[in-house]
């Protein structure tokens, strides 16, 4: 055989012995993605969607039906309680008023002229009168006394509904909404459509959020909230929770509970109607050890040649699985591996509140230096 040939052939071979032993050094070396352990603050957090809503708010609507004759308030106007928000033509309803207090003055002429009569019965000789007489006499006195009082009835009833062609605000606040048009005809009834909306103060505001099932039972009164608006994308508003309603809301297969979150609003910026995006703190940690989430999801592949170390346990039998964190939190047992000497060695530990991404541990058999492991690289070269 030609010696260039078999040089040739040796310098492949060593060529594949080199590459061989390349890889195998790389996938040895990197095939543990790790992570070290933080310490610091850590929050758990509900987030929801929510719309904002005045505190107070009253729809106006009309007790009597007439035409819009005059209007005294409109969008954004400032009004004060009992002050005239716009008035009805009364014409037919002065004319009402007219006819009652004429059949008043009709029922009290009549009940007059039954009490003269009655009257002059009594001191009449009793044995020209009959028992039967005198008896008619009081039925029909007391019928005229009842035709006064259903007389004096309709002309209140009538007063109460001119008054009414005079649409007042209930409170003080400001106008939200305007619905009515000069010359419109206000309609009266079970039905009536609203007129004006009126909140009565824009500096504090609540928002409805509405919690998940899944999330509702860490949710309780006097959370602090943080939410932002489409508005402000780079403001973040505070509040606090205020009440978590028992009242199930159904949609699309899913149950969610209104939560009310109160809010200061003290330069107007936010506004009824606007979309928010809610986070409400449930948890909170000032100075936790916290670890990423994946390292307690991390196990050692078997088939991946892992010698897994003896779990430590000078600590970890002291732990309390039952150890409570707060009202609504309680630490979990857990399990995460550590890369020491080049291999994984397991660790027991009590889980706590997570953020998503950092989860808070207690483990006494981490060191400072312990590099946790998140997953696995894959060795270079490999598809």
């Amino acid at each position: 055989m030609n010696r260039s040939i078999v040089w040739l052939i040796l310098a492949l071979v060593a060529v594949a012995v080199v590459s061989w032993w390349g890889l195998r050094s790389d996938a040895g070396a990197g095939r543990y993605r790790t992570a070290s352990v933080e310490r610091g603050p850590i929050e758990a957090t509900v987030s929801a969607p929510g719309t904002l809503q005045p505190v107070e708010q009253v729809e106006v609507g009309s007790q009597v039906s007439g035409t819009v004759q005059r209007l005294f308030a409109d969008y954004n106007s400032r009004v004060t309680a009992g002050q005239v928000l716009c008035q009805l033509e009364s014409s037919s309803l002065r004319a009402r008023l007219a006819q009652a207090e004429a059949a008043v003055a009709r029922a009290e002429a009549a009940a007059h002229d039954s009490d003269l009569a009655l009257e002059r019965d009594r001191e009449s000789d009793q044995s020209v009168t009959s028992d039967a007489d005198s008896a008619a006499a009081d039925a029909a006195q007391q019928h005229r006394d009842a035709e006064l009082l259903s007389a004096r009835a309709q002309l209140e009833v009538a007063r109460v509904d001119l008054e009414h062609t005079i649409i007042r605000s209930p409170i003080d606040g400001v106008v939200l909404a305007r619905t009515v048009q000069l010359g419109q005809t206000a309609a009266a009834g079970p039905q009536a459509p609203r007129l004006f909306v009126i909140a009565r103060t824009l500096t504090r505001m609540q928002v409805e959020a509405r919690i998940a099932e899944a999330d509702v039972g860490r949710v309780r009164s006097g959370l602090p909230v943080t939410f932002t608006v489409d508005a402000y994308p780079d403001l973040r508003f505070r509040g606090q929770v205020q009440q978590v309603r028992l009242e199930p809301f159904a949609h699309q297969g899913t149950v969610s509970y209104v939560t009310i979150i109160a809010t200061e609003n003290p330069d107007l910026k936010l506004r009824p109607g606007m979309t928010a995006s809610v986070s409400v703190r449930v948890a909170y940690r000032e100075d936790a050890l916290k670890v990423p989430n994946a390292a307690l999801s991390f196990k050692p592949a078997a088939e991946a040649g892992a010698r897994v170390g003896a779990t430590a346990g000078a600590g970890a039998g002291a732990l309390d699985s039952t150890t409570a964190v707060d009202s609504l939190s309680i630490m979990k047992p857990g399990m995460l591996y550590v890369l020491r000497g080049g291999r994984p060695v397991a660790i027991t530990l009590l889980s706590g509140i997570t953020d998503g991404v950092m989860i808070e541990i207690q483990a006494p058999d981490l060191e400072p230096d312990d590099a946790v492991i998140v997953g696995l690289e894959l060795a270079r070269g490999r598809r």
